[in-house]
């Protein structure tokens, strides 16, 4: 290690090493370092130590005792002490309400040659050490596709796939309408009101990104993905849910109105419901009470508006959603904290020695 010593303490330590005597002490110096050839010093007294420069006994050893109690008059040192750890506390109490797993936003656009080259582009949001453990091939990540509403872009949901990507997931929300495309129209007496087939494109849409996806990411679990949606979005979820179930883990819709919520339990429903005048959700779309408690459904009424339910909602209303949301992950998240059972206390001493008298 680098020593360094101040001008005239060097001088006296030569002097020193030329003589025959061993060096024990010698004087004192000033601890300093050389910045662009000028010595600066730094106002700590040092002690030359057979040939090196050492700091004396720490000031703050005049005022800690064995038992742990405050002695000496360094008031200075107290008061630094208590700063720093005041300093420490704030620290870590401001790291525990405010830090945040880093995410990683990315936007890739894919072209499907079966459909004309048809552009289909892709929001990813992943946590970054579950990103690089995934690209080390230590784990495999699980999957959120988000679909967005009518006439919303894919980016509008990201309050959603920040829950994800914070719990470990890769969130893909994927853009389904393009400025060509027919606008959704509703027809009255039609199977969903004349909008199947923009579900048809969407579920197109969907398989072609988690193929693309999985070239881009192989280390993620695209048999099992998780299907989330709003409005719209939400009916394409649960009518791609109803198609591909062996494809699907679970379902989180918000405010779905046209595809009824599959009640045959094959896989777990979050579904949020608004509280609009102008958003009805159509006749048969929402099961009874009995029928969601058997099948695995969860409702949950919400009281808000239906176009609070995207990035440019009310800020109330996107942390209850989200916040459910991750209750709702939580179960079988694969941040999940272990379980550890508690060891039964001691209430009887079992067997006794008898008493030899």
């Amino acid at each position: 290690m680098l020593q360094l010593r101040s001008k005239e303490t060097l001088d006296h330590a030569l002097r020193l090493r030329r003589s025959s005597a061993p060096v024990v002490r010698s004087g004192r110096g000033t601890m300093g370092e050389l910045i662009n050839g000028q010595w600066h010093r730094s106002g700590l007294d040092a002690i030359l130590f057979n040939g090196v420069l050492r700091r004396p006994p720490s000031i703050f050893r005049d005022w800690l005792t064995a038992d742990g109690s405050a002695q000496g008059s360094s008031r200075r040192c107290k008061t630094s002490i208590a700063a720093a750890a005041l300093a420490a506390i704030a620290a870590f109490a401001f790291a525990q309400v405010v830090w945040q797993p880093p995410i990683r936003h990315e936007t890739i656009t894919f072209y499907d040659a079966s459909r004309d080259n048809r552009p289909v582009a892709v929001e990813i949001a992943v946590r970054r050490d579950k990103e690089i453990q995934a690209n080390a091939g230590l784990i495999k990540l699980p999957v959120a596709v988000l679909n967005h509403g009518n006439s919303v872009k894919f980016t509008q949901y990201s309050f959603l796939a920040n829950v994800f990507a914070a719990r470990g997931f890769i969130a893909i929300s994927i853009q389904h309408d393009l400025p060509t495309d027919p606008p959704m129209v509703t027809k009255v007496g039609e199977l969903y009101v004349g909008r199947q087939p923009q579900y048809l494109r969407g579920v197109a849409n969907i398989k072609f990104a988690v193929e693309e996806m999985e070239k881009v990411q192989p280390n993620a679990d695209y048999d099992q993905l998780t299907v989330v949606g709003h409005s719209a979005g939400a009916d394409l979820s649960m009518y791609f849910a109803k198609l591909h179930p062996d494809q699907v883990r679970r379902v989180v819709v918000l405010d779905n109105l046209r595809v009824p919520l599959i009640t045959d339990g094959r896989f777990k429903i979050l579904s949020f419901r608004s509280k609009d005048p102008v958003f009805k959700t159509d006749p048969g779309v929402i099961p009874s009470r009995e029928v969601c408690e058997k099948a695995g459904i969860t409702v949950v009424h919400t009281g808000f508006r239906h176009n609070d339910m995207r990035d440019d909602g009310a800020e109330e209303a996107k942390a209850s959603i989200a916040g459910t949301l991750d209750n709702f992950l939580d179960d079988d998240s694969p941040l999940k904290p272990l379980e550890t059972k508690t060891p039964p206390l001691m209430t009887d001493a079992g067997p006794v020695a008898p008493v030899q008298n």
